[in-house]
């Protein structure tokens, strides 16, 4: 079972610039949170209370006044620096005494997911003992991307990175599940001509070995990369039309760490109250209040099946 996640959030984030000038992007807000909240709860749902931050030397000190420790949230973040842009699979390499030789998730920092059941798929794929998981995803534009060509079966046939004429439209979105190999064979990739380690080269190494396995995101599930301005704008008015229609917020920490019995209500209404004059404040207040009704209702009912209540 993984246990541990790591959060890529390194780069110069030069497609973003002039935003980037003074912050990277994953600290840049997406709606009304910042952008890494959203890789880091996906990481939660999946289980994972240990957790890395991969970030760049400028940007460390930021990224620990804005998440601390973790313990707010009962997880426990660590934080390490990749000085140089070296590619994705380099946070394997980065992160090796982090990992110490257990498997791992790997999430990049501008990436956001959402979506019903998401949970249960998430926490099923961190029970990987052996090999690779990763997703494939239907999209309209898959020159932009890693694709992996699937069988009938449903079994992967190839992967390519950002190939002119994609023989799939299912691209690989950024999150990967490894076992104990996965330092290993990262330390094994050459620098491609962009003199970067790809993440698809390992995810390679796995499908020569029969080991990579790959689970089809369906229409159910949203995956957005922040790595442009107009993604990012369209990931802050996909978050903004969800929360407004639903008054639920995604990519809360507090209420998945509260969901997932991280931290109690006591833990919760003492953040909220922090933030009390905060419409943040004020929904993580609406948690406990919506949690007291739902099981207040839900224990009258089971009372009255009991026969004891009337």
């Amino acid at each position: 079972m993984i246990t541990k996640g790591i959060v890529l959030a390194g780069g110069s984030g030069t497609r973003l610039y002039p935003l980037t000038a003074g912050t990277c992007k994953q600290l840049l807000p997406v709606y009304d949170k910042p952008l890494v909240y959203y890789p880091l709860t996906t990481l939660m749902l999946a289980g994972i209370q240990e957790i890395l931050i991969i970030t760049t030397p400028r940007d460390l000190p930021q990224f620990q006044a804005v998440l601390g420790t973790g313990e707010q949230w009962g997880i426990h973040i660590q934080y390490a620096v990749q000085s140089v842009p070296r590619g994705v699979a380099d946070a394997l390499i980065v992160g090796a005494d982090f990992i110490a030789g257990e498997g791992v998730a790997l999430i990049l920092g501008d990436n956001l997911f959402y979506g019903e059941g998401l949970g249960q798929v998430l926490q099923r794929s961190a029970q990987l003992t052996q090999g690779a998981k990763v997703f494939a995803y239907y999209v309209n534009n898959p020159e932009q991307y890693c694709v992996v060509e699937l069988a009938d079966t449903g079994q992967p046939l190839r992967l390519e990175e950002k190939p002119s004429q994609p023989q799939s439209a299912y691209s690989v979105p950024g999150i990967y599940f490894y076992d104990q190999q996965a330092t290993a064979l990262a330390q094994q990739i050459q620098p491609s001509l962009r003199g970067e380690l790809e993440i698809t080269t390992l995810n390679q190494f796995y499908l020569a070995q029969k080991q990579l396995s790959v689970e089809i995101l369906g229409r159910g599930v949203a995956w957005l990369d922040a790595g442009t301005h107009e993604s990012l704008l369209e990931a802050s008015n996909f978050v903004a039309t969800i929360e407004h229609r639903q008054g639920l917020k995604i990519a809360c920490p507090e209420e998945v760490a509260y969901r997932l019995g991280w931290i109690d209500e006591l833990q919760v209404r003492y953040l909220a109250q922090r933030l009390a004059q905060t419409a943040y404040g004020q929904y993580l207040l609406k948690v406990l209040a919506v949690d007291k009704r739902y099981f207040s209702f839900r224990d009258a009912a089971q009372l009255r099946r009991d026969g004891v209540d009337g």
